[in-house]
C-alpha cells in the first residue's frame, strides 16, 4: 500500500468521525430546542394541586379519626353496660332459688308463726331485682305475649282453641334482659291450636250493606 493510499484512508476515517460529531451535535442541540419549548408549569397551577392533594388526606383522616372515635365510644359504652353480665346471671339463680323456697311452702302451712320469715325472703328477692334493675337488668313480660324465639323458649304447648296460636300462657321461669341483650330467655309453655289471627280487610272489600 502506497503513502498516498494511506493519506486517502486517514483522510476518509477523518471525515466520517467529523459527520459522526456533527450529528450527535445537531441531536443534543435539537433535544435543548426541545425542552427549551415546552411551557413551564405554571406555579399557581402547581400550588392548587399540592393544596388539593394535601386537602383530600385531611379528610380522609379526619374521617378516619371521626370512626374511631365513634367505635371507642360504642366499646365503652358497651362495656358500662354489660360488665356485670356474668355477675347479673349468677344473682338471678339466687333469685330463683328464693321464689323456689317460697313456691315450695304450702298454703295451709303459711300460719302467722312463719308469716314474718316469708316476707323476709319476698324481700330479699324483690331487693335484689331492684338492684339488678338499678344496672340494666329488666325482666321480659311473657305471660299473654305473643311467642318470640329471641326472647322465649318454648318448653311445651298448651291446646287451647279459645286463644290464638303462639300466645305465652305460661312462664315456667321468668326471662331477663340487660340492656338491649337477652341475659336468659323466659322459659314458656304456649298455646296450639287456637285461632289464627284476621287479616284486616281491604276498604275496596268491604262487606256490603244488603
Amino acid at each position: 500500500m502506497t503513502d498516498e493510499t494511506k493519506k486517502n484512508g486517514t483522510d476518509e476515517q477523518i471525515k466520517e468521525t467529523v459527520l459522526d460529531l456533527e450529528a450527535e451535535m445537531d441531536a443534543a442541540a435539537a433535544e435543548d430546542i426541545a425542552e427549551e419549548a415546552q411551557p413551564e408549569p405554571d406555579p399557581l397551577e402547581v400550588l392548587k394541586a399540592e393544596n388539593e392533594k394535601q386537602r383530600d388526606q385531611l379528610l380522609r383522616l379526619a374521617a378516619e379519626m371521626e370512626n374511631l372515635r365513634r367505635r371507642t365510644a360504642r366499646d365503652v359504652k358497651d362495656a358500662k353496660a354489660y360488665a356485670v353480665t356474668a355477675f347479673a346471671r349468677d344473682m338471678l339463680g339466687v333469685s330463683d332459688n328464693l321464689r323456689r323456697a317460697l313456691d315450695a311452702i304450702p298454703e295451709d302451712k303459711r300460719t302467722e308463726e312463719i308469716k314474718g320469715f316469708i316476707e323476709g325472703v319476698e324481700m330479699t328477692e324483690r331487693s335484689m331485682l331492684s338492684g339488678l334493675e338499678r344496672h340494666g337488668v329488666k325482666k321480659i313480660e311473657a305471660e299473654g305475649a305473643r311467642f318470640d324465639p329471641n326472647i322465649h323458649q318454648a318448653m311445651f304447648e298448651v291446646p287451647n282453641p279459645e286463644i290464638p296460636a303462639n300466645t305465652v300462657v305460661q312462664v315456667v321461669q321468668a326471662g331477663y334482659m340487660i340492656g338491649e341483650r337477652v341475659l336468659r330467655p323466659a322459659m314458656v309453655g304456649v298455646s296450639k291450636g287456637g285461632p289464627k289471627p284476621e287479616a284486616a280487610q281491604p276498604a275496596d272489600e268491604a262487606p256490603k250493606d244488603e
